[in-house]
């Protein structure tokens, strides 16, 4: 192995895969990986929006576990409100829930064919900086310690990033801010196949539930809670009492643990050298990140591919990534969707109830902002704070679906 390259990529998930890929076109790079299989263990919910995703791979039925047409979000008394691909004027499918362990080694293989260096159980144990600026990672392997130097780093090293706080970098989540998250892959559940399924409420405090169905009646059953909203009582306690309500018959194949930022992003996520993407840059929205993680290591990618051609990694040339990132779909509605989550975390059972019956039915190609407006103002007058930052989101996906390529 070299002990130099253009450009480093800590962390093989989504994120760092597609930004390694995108790097490699142009560059020499060097793409780490902590764990000694990429894609496993599994750490999320596994679903997808399919108009994006086509932007950053081509779908795939070896790595996708059933096709969604739809949403269901279920109020605690049982309240349905049903969002379908028709819905929103879409005659194809909306998304995909995955097979994460075989779409991340996808993603991964692609950056080796673009030329990415790929070691995995290998970790990042520091940066190497000099005079403010980083120049390359210190790493282990095996047991045997090395440094490895290069113009650009790359970090996307989850929710816990490491790489950012030798950076510099405040990544510290306060504890409203972290979702302790839990999940089952379980057999032998009744489910619609091709409908997610979305629980608020008293199951999940401050959070919410789900049931992401993977075919052959399996599904992914979670939840995730606020660290703050716990009382006392763990995840799996929360898990285990919204399976035995819901799916007494399932039986589980697998449990899978782990924290997700539900927080506003990162401030300043560039350094000089230094560029976070994915859960790193807290770029998670509502507890998902997938999508968000491709787009960021996208443009992460790129930008690092400029700085190499232009010979200058600086702050001043990195920075692009920002400014590129906040006029993306997922950039822009990051703060509705924090207020939005912000207000939904203090909600009680009946609350969530009175505002589903109020939007039940509704026609989301034919009713306007106002008409819906009314209806959450006579279920409860707060509401009309969450109509304002769901009527801003909606106008930024309006623009967005009009040119989907406009992205990045």
């Amino acid at each position: 192995m070299r002990d130099e390259y253009d450009v480093i990529v800590v962390g093989a998930g989504p994120g760092g895969s597609i930004a390694a890929r995108t790097a490699a076109e142009e560059c020499d790079v060097l793409l780490v990986e902590k764990r000694q299989e990429i894609g496993s263990p599994v750490r999320c919910a596994e679903c997808v929006e399919k108009r994006t995703l086509s932007m950053y791979i081509q779908p795939d039925k070896k790595w996708i576990a059933t096709e969604i047409n739809g949403v269901r979000f279920i109020a605690p008394d049982g309240t349905t409100l049903t969002v379908s691909a028709e819905a929103v004027g879409m005659e194809e499918v909306l998304g995909y829930v995955l097979e994460r362990k075989i779409f991340d080694r996808e993603l991964a293989k692609e950056a080796a064919r673009a030329g990415a260096h790929v070691m995995v159980r290998t970790r990042a144990t520091g940066l190497i900086t000099e005079d403010g600026h980083v120049k390359g990672v210190k790493l282990n392997r095996l047991g045997d310690d090395f440094e490895v130097r290069s113009k650009v780093v790359i970090g996307a090293d989850g929710v816990e990033s490491q790489v950012g706080r030798w950076g510099g970098i405040n990544t510290t989540l306060k504890l409203k801010d972290i979702a302790s998250c839990v999940q089952y892959l379980m057999t032998d559940v009744d489910v619609t196949e091709d409908f997610l399924d979305v629980y608020p409420g008293s199951c999940a405090p401050g959070g919410y539930a789900w049931m992401f169905p993977k075919g052959d009646k399996k599904a992914n059953i979670g939840l995730g809670v606020p660290a703050s909203k716990l009382g006392g009582k763990k995840p799996i306690h929360y898990l285990n009492e919204f399976v035995s309500k819901n799916f007494p018959e399932g039986q589980p194949l697998e449990l899978v643990m782990g924290a997700v930022p539900a927080s506003e992003e990162v401030k300043n996520p560039t350094r000089n050298g230094l560029m976070l993407v994915g859960d790193a840059a807290h770029h998670a929205v509502l507890g998902g990140g997938i999508m968000n993680a491709l787009e960021g290591g996208k443009i992460a990618g790129d930008v690092a591919r400029k700085a190499i051609r232009q010979d200058d990694s600086s702050l001043n040339v990195l920075r692009e990534y920002e400014t590129r990132w906040h006029n993306t779909l997922f950039g822009k509605n990051a703060k509705h969707f924090n207020k939005i989550k912000e207000f939904g975390v203090g909600m009680p059972d009946d609350e969530f109830n009175k505002m589903l019956r109020a939007v039940k039915g509704i026609n989301l190609q034919t009713m306007s902002d106002i008409e819906i407006g009314r209806r959450l103002l006579a279920a409860n007058p707060k509401l009309l704070f969450v109509m304002r930052h769901l009527s801003a989101v909606r106008k930024v996906l309006i623009s967005e679906m009009g040119n989907p390529q406009q992205h990045s």
